[in-house]
């Protein structure tokens, strides 16, 4: 049995160095197998014991043989062993960094050049490979796409692009280059087994047809925001909800196309949103107070004699709501309420009618103007908005204004209208045209000018086409004879043109044919023409510049028309036409396809008519009036089956 080991009992017993021990004597020792195996089984060191810390150390850990100790163990704690307990975590931290310095090198040596890991290109894994095999690996698997529409959602809306329209195009290289290499920081390369990079592509695109694509996007995606409204169906008022619009953001998308064009996805273009002005809780009111009583029941609306009544329907029509600062403002259109009313109250208004001047006999007569009687629908109609509110009393009063000729019959005896101060006729014209001729003269006939007051031809009978009487009949278009409604009618502007030319009337514009036609005079002629809504193109216009009024009276025969300005005589006008003079012979063209009719055609010249003013009184000369025409020269019209023959 070992002895006991006696441990000092305080400080002062520390002063005797403890014997070497070469046999273990008292109990065991936990550690002395560890320290047998770090220092050696014939060399361990002879121990001292530390009453400071009430262990043993080895021989001279206290700064010799017989120094005295420091005042705390030389190398920190210590573990179980009697190691430093920061040198194990040490060597382990030593042996992991050097194995990452070798990791490294490693892949640092068999990566380099190399597209870096985790890399893919619109949707295609290219991390770890060459460039080269980068290349290949995109073309094969990117190149089938680039000729497919792209798909994209933008907010509410979804459709697709056409990238060749659009003008994209992949640049191959510049996709590559930016993927770039293997990178040297150690963390980033490390990192990189653990991560991913999406890279979109780099693309090239025609500046004209990229931003026209981005206009069509904008007009598919864009959206104005719907506000909130009332609709009516079957005289039943109905919220509308208000709904946000949408704007594409362009650049923003711009660059996102760009990118991802050719990944093969779907893609995800930005809006904004566009905010409405009047929330739903403004239109419940609004339907509440004002859209539902109004179609609770008609209202009727008294005239003098009759009565009218508009029922729901008609005032549905008529009712509609604004958006403005937020809220629902009611609007009353004036005419599609009065067309529900008027044909009731028809009968108590009276038509005004202005005197007119008719020839009886030969000579002109006045025939009396009459005054009107018209409902005042400005008036009658401003309490509507409060009577569609109520439930009951729902009940307008018509208000009726006089309205008084614009030519009275005083006016119309005191114009001076009294001798035919101009006339022409001319003839041949053929029957078609002779139909449009005679609508149009009985329009003018009987029209009265005013002192000062111009009249225009295309104002006064507005337009010209199968619903007021006109056929299609002869025109000339392009230089050879074609059709159209109103055809014929530069015959009765010429007619007109003469009359006032020798009436000494102000001419207001006019416009001679192309091209001569044998039947007018030289120099004297006009056509006139306007598009298919009446709009007026080429006008016939003169202005009475004279102290009296002036009357137009037409006669139309089967092969004549004849025009007379009637008024107060002032002058007596002389024609003077000059020869002609720059002749250019005609040039052979083409006819139409069908109808051709071929013609020799006829030769341009150059003419100037002087128009001599003379008082009738006096015969003094008064002034000159020159004006030269060009007429190019008639084609000659060269049909196709006629080639064919010759």
């Amino acid at each position: 049995m070992q002895q006991d080991r006696q441990w000092p009992e305080s400080h002062s017993d520390q002063t005797d160095i403890l014997p070497r021990v070469t046999e273990q004597q008292g109990p065991p020792d936990p550690n002395a197998t560890a320290r047998t195996q770090y220092f050696g089984a014939q060399d361990a060191p002879t121990e001292q014991y530390d009453a400071a810390t009430q262990q043993f150390a080895p021989a001279g850990a206290f700064g010799g043989a017989g120094g005295n100790p420091p005042p705390g163990p030389p190398n920190g704690p210590q573990d179980s062993a009697g190691q430093p307990r920061w040198r194990r975590p040490a060597i382990v931290a030593a042996a992991v960094f050097g194995f990452l310095v070798l990791l490294y090198g490693f892949d640092l040596l068999v990566t380099n050049g190399d597209i870096p890991r985790g890399v893919s290109v619109a949707g295609v894994e290219v991390g770890g490979m060459s460039h080269s095999e980068a290349e290949d690996e995109l073309r094969e698997q990117i190149e089938p796409r680039l000729n497919e529409p792209v798909a994209y959602t933008a907010g509410e809306v979804s459709g697709e692009l056409d990238p060749k329209q659009a003008g994209l195009a992949l640049d191959w290289n510049a996709t590559l280059e930016q993927a770039g290499d293997q990178p040297l920081n150690p963390f980033t390369r490390i990192g990189s087994f653990f991560s991913t990079t999406e890279l979109g592509v780099v693309t090239q695109a025609e500046p004209n047809q990229f931003d026209n694509a981005m206009k069509a996007l904008r007009k598919d995606i864009d959206q104005e925001p719907v506000e909130g409204n009332i609709a009516f169906e079957n005289a039943q008022a109905k919220p509308v909800e208000p709904k946000q619009g949408q704007q594409l953001e362009g650049d923003q998308a711009r660059d996102t196309i760009l990118t991802h064009w050719a990944s093969g996805e779907q893609l995800s273009l930005p809006v904004a949103s566009t905010p409405v002005t009047v929330p739903m809780e403004e239109v419940q009111r609004t339907l509440r107070e004002v859209a539902q009583p109004a179609m609770s029941g008609p209202v009727v609306v008294r005239g003098e004699g009759a009565d009218g009544t508009l029922e729901p329907a008609e005032i549905a029509e008529g009712l509609s709501f604004e958006a403005k600062n937020g809220s629902l403002v009611p609007k009353i259109d004036q005419k599609k309420i009065i067309a529900g009313v008027e044909p009731e109250l028809a009968e108590t208004e009276q038509k005004g009618k202005d005197a007119t001047i008719v020839f009886e006999g030969g000579k002109p007569a006045v025939q009396p103007s009459e005054d009107g009687n018209q409902i005042k629908w400005d008036e009658t109609l401003k309490p509507l908005l409060d009577v569609l509110k109520q439930p009951e009393g729902r009940e307008l009063t018509a208000t009726y204004e006089k309205q008084p000729a614009e030519i009275t019959t005083e006016e119309a005896e005191g114009l001076g209208i009294k001798e035919v101060i101009g006339e022409f006729r001319t003839e041949n014209f053929a029957a078609d045209s002779g139909v449009n001729i005679r609508v149009v003269a009985e329009e003018v006939n009987g029209a009265i000018v005013k002192p000062g007051e111009t009249f225009s031809l295309n104002q006064h009978t507005g337009p010209r086409t199968k619903e007021q009487g006109y056929v299609e009949a002869g025109i000339i278009k392009d230089g050879a004879p074609g059709k159209a409604v109103g055809g014929g009618i530069s015959q009765f502007a010429t007619t007109l043109y003469n009359a006032y030319y020798f009436a000494g009337m102000k001419d207001a514009g006019h416009q001679e044919h192309s091209y001569y036609i044998s039947r007018y005079p030289e120099g004297r002629e006009a056509t006139v023409f306007q598009n298919p809504d009446g709009s007026s193109v080429i006008d016939l216009a003169f202005t009475n510049d004279s102290e009296h009024g002036v009357a137009i009276q037409t006669e139309w025969t089967p092969s004549s028309i004849t025009v007379r300005l009637w008024g107060t005589k002032r002058y007596e006008v002389e024609s003077v036409t000059g020869d002609r003079s720059n002749p250019v012979p005609p040039q052979p063209k083409d006819g139409p396809d069908e109808n051709c009719q071929p013609s020799d055609g006829a030769p341009g010249f150059t003419v100037t008519d002087t128009r001599v003013i003379k008082d009738a009184s006096t015969g003094q000369e008064v002034r000159r009036e020159e004006r030269t025409v060009k007429y190019n020269p008639q084609p000659k019209i060269v049909c196709k089956d006629k080639k064919k023959d010759d």
